[in-house]
């Protein structure tokens, strides 16, 4: 279980982290991202302490689960900031 949950979130992340940088100015996909990211670190962070762990994968998962986090809360900041354009009356 814990290879197979490293290998599927490290998908994710690339996926996820590629596809966000393309489409910034999309907030509701950006939000949906940010909320499909908090199930993967649960996921991560579940897998990484409950699951027997493999020592090659052990630092690589930790690192994982941890840019998971910071992705989504860029993804977060993105999807919930006001938006900057200016309204001409």
């Amino acid at each position: 279980m814990f290879t197979w949950s490293f290998w599927i979130l490290a998908v994710w992340f690339v996926v996820n982290a590629i596809w966000m940088w393309f489409d910034l100015d999309n907030q509701p996909l950006q939000k949906t991202f940010a909320w499909i990211n908090v199930v993967a670190v649960i996921w991560g962070f579940w897998a990484f302490y409950g699951a027997t762990s493999v020592a090659d994968l052990n630092t690589w998962f930790q690192v994982l689960n941890w840019l998971n986090v910071i992705l989504a809360a860029t993804q977060f900041y993105f999807g919930y900031r006001k938006s900057q354009q200016h309204k001409v009356a």
